[in-house]
């Protein structure tokens, strides 16, 4: 297989990745239930079905040594008391890390692996390890667009499937305009 040739990407001031070979558009429809307040979700897609993120990708081959560089803009705003949030997944070759980097916004990182939960904070100059392993989603918790690039193994896939039948054991509510972590079975 053809390996990449070197070149430069641009992150344009609305957070677009430029040139970019792919994207991704998630409307809240896109989102299947993700959300735990079904009747809050579907009011929201009856009244317009809201642009929840974006992904702007430079796509590279598929192989060992490949590194997949994305821009993604994560709306603001709530389903019911829950942050929008991107869909979630596990890398299908499990063993493989990612990187964010937060250009702009406020928002969590919000990864599990097994039972362990952890949110990590991710903003204008932060960056978000995510380990080998562990599933991961980002939530916007601030009231403007939440911007960061991500780079990640050609290799690494993306398994959505898992997230879409299990969920995330725990979810990051609004409770008094402060971001907290709960357990699913405690909604």
């Amino acid at each position: 297989m053809e390996l990449s040739e070197p070149l430069g990407l641009v992150v344009e001031a609305d957070g677009r990745l430029k040139p970019a070979t792919s994207t991704v558009v998630r409307h809240l429809s896109d989102m299947g239930g993700m959300y735990v307040d079904a009747g809050a979700e579907a009011a929201m897609i009856d009244a317009g079905d809201p642009l929840v993120y974006e992904v702007f990708q430079w796509d590279v081959p598929p192989v060992i040594g490949e590194l997949f560089v994305c821009t993604t803009v994560l709306q603001p705003g709530k389903v019911g008391s829950e942050y929008f949030m991107t869909k979630g997944h596990f890398h299908e070759q499990r063993d493989r890390a990612e990187v964010y980097y937060g250009l702009s916004g406020h928002g969590q990182v919000l990864m599990f692996e097994g039972d362990r939960v952890e949110a990590v904070p991710i903003g204008d100059g932060m960056v978000a390890y995510v380990p080998p392993f562990w599933a991961h989603r980002t939530a916007n918790t601030g009231i403007e667009p939440l911007v960061f690039l991500a780079v990640y193994p050609g290799d690494a896939g993306h398994d959505y499937g898992s997230i879409e039948r299990t969920g995330f054991p725990e979810i990051l509510l609004d409770t008094d305009r402060v971001p907290a972590l709960i357990r699913r079975s405690d909604r």
